[in-house]
């Protein structure tokens, strides 16, 4: 081996071994936060039971407790609620699926949701009829001590 080629080699190694000191963390970085595990997320007590008509969706507000980094919230969100002709009862995300406008109920006097902003319909349901790509979608929904909790948002299972 020559003392140019001892050089390069030697140069050429300690550079990469600098090059992946400051790449390493960066790597790190943005890898980390996709191997860590999922928590489940909170059921948030909402209502009492006994408030939720049958066939008629109210809204109801409530908040949950959102921690981001050092950034800590407590953003109010609402979810339509009512039981079904069986009694069960299910929560919809007001969330348009077209362009993510807030749903309002029976505007029109047609029982439908409608989005006020590109004219969306949903059945009671959720079930998308004009417009949105994709039926709303719903809350996960547990019944405790006479208190409705709702979770998770999930695709509706419904329609």
């Amino acid at each position: 081996m020559t003392r140019r080629q001892f050089l390069t080699y030697t140069l050429g190694g300690a550079g990469a071994f600098m090059a992946m000191g400051t790449v390493l963390p960066m790597i790190r970085f943005a890898v980390d936060p996709l191997l860590e595990k999922k928590e489940k997320g909170n059921w948030i007590k909402v209502v009492a039971e006994s408030e939720i008509k049958t066939m008629e969706p109210a809204v109801f507000n409530f908040k949950i407790h959102q921690v981001d980094g050092w950034y800590v919230s407590d953003p109010e969100q609402s979810a339509w609620i009512m039981k079904d002709e069986s009694g069960n009862i299910f929560a919809l995300s007001p969330v348009c699926k077209h362009l993510g406008c807030t749903i309002n109920w029976n505007t029109e006097k047609n029982n439908e949701y409608v989005c006020p902003c590109h004219g969306a319909r949903y059945t009671v349901d959720g079930k998308n009829l004009v417009v949105a790509p994709a039926p709303l979608d719903e809350y996960e929904v547990d019944i405790r001590n006479g208190y409705v909790y709702l979770g998770e948002i999930v695709p509706n299972r419904r329609v």
